[in-house]
């Protein structure tokens, strides 16, 4: 096998992993051909592995070594099983084969350290710190599969990133918050007269549906900015960010009278594919 190959079964791999556990992503690699669909599906799987890994230990040390694995890995430095792990090996193949810079890549698993502890975070501004070393970071390295890196595709992936991680946010709040975790802003929390605490109660009140609010404001305006950004892009880097339309759907619905972040209503997956092929026949997205 070439140093720019990769096993079939690698591909297939990343796409379940994708499929199971972020249909928006995936759903949204359908409108791509073939060889760009699987580099992406190699990115978002690899964001998987990594973003859970909080989910799969107990501690923080194990989580860790786990992390810690990945930016060996990166680095060239993996002690054994690399080429074994099929995400790493797609990751690998797609690193090398579309010429991807490497340190968004390790920055994202340095951040995600934070999800091993129970810290809440701080502020509005640390959140975003957050995301732009995560979300953003994954719309740009999927828009340098399709397209050549320009200030204007990352200016468009920074406001695209924040708005889809402040959504995610609100909608995992009760998820998060049956772990003892808070990724709301405490700051935002705080303001109104709240506390983290009130979070891990798990039910709805005022100080958490002002908290809340003011998140929903700042992701719309990011989404808005990105939406004003998508004319500037090539059109074939747009389909990347067709996951912008099921934000503006779950922005929506965050901002009605009865949402309730601990009571969640999944979104069927028939409901994203439709929301994501209307979204791709308009001219915010067209080709």
């Amino acid at each position: 096998m070439s140093a720019t190959e990769a096993p079939k079964d690698g591909a297939a791999f990343c796409a379940d992993l994708v499929r199971s556990h972020d249909f928006v992503r995936y759903a949204s690699t359908l409108f791509l051909p073939g060889p760009e669909r699987r580099a992406m599906l190699a990115i978002y799987a690899f964001n998987i592995e990594v973003s859970r890994v909080h989910e799969q230990v107990s501690q923080p040390l194990p989580g860790e070594m786990r992390l810690q694995w990945w930016t060996d890995m990166l680095a060239g430095a993996g002690h054994g099983g690399v080429e074994g792990n099929p995400v790493a090996a797609e990751l690998l193949h797609t690193i090398r084969n579309h010429r991807l810079p490497v340190s968004p890549f390790s920055l994202l698993v340095e951040e995600h350290q934070f999800d091993l502890y129970n810290d809440p975070m701080p502020s509005l501004t640390a959140l975003e710190g957050y995301l732009d070393a995560t979300a953003s970071v994954l719309f740009s390295q999927a828009t340098r599969v399709v397209a050549r890196p320009s200030e204007a595709i990352d200016h468009l992936a920074r406001h695209a990133g924040l708005a889809q991680g402040m959504a995610q946010v609100i909608a995992s709040l009760g998820r998060d918050a049956s772990r003892q975790q808070l990724f709301l802003p405490l700051q935002l929390l705080q303001q109104p007269g709240g506390s983290k605490e009130e979070v891990f109660a798990g039910k709805m009140t005022p100080n958490i549906r002002a908290a809340i609010d003011q998140l929903a404001d700042a992701a719309q305006g990011h989404l808005k900015t990105a939406f004003g950004l998508l004319a500037d892009v090539p059109s074939g880097v747009r389909p990347i960010f067709l996951p912008l339309a099921c934000v503006r759907r779950e922005l929506n619905r965050a901002r009605r009278e009865d949402y309730d972040p601990f009571l969640p209503k999944p979104v069927s997956r028939l409901r994203t594919l439709w929301t994501l092929w209307r979204a791709a026949r308009t001219e915010e997205f067209g080709r």
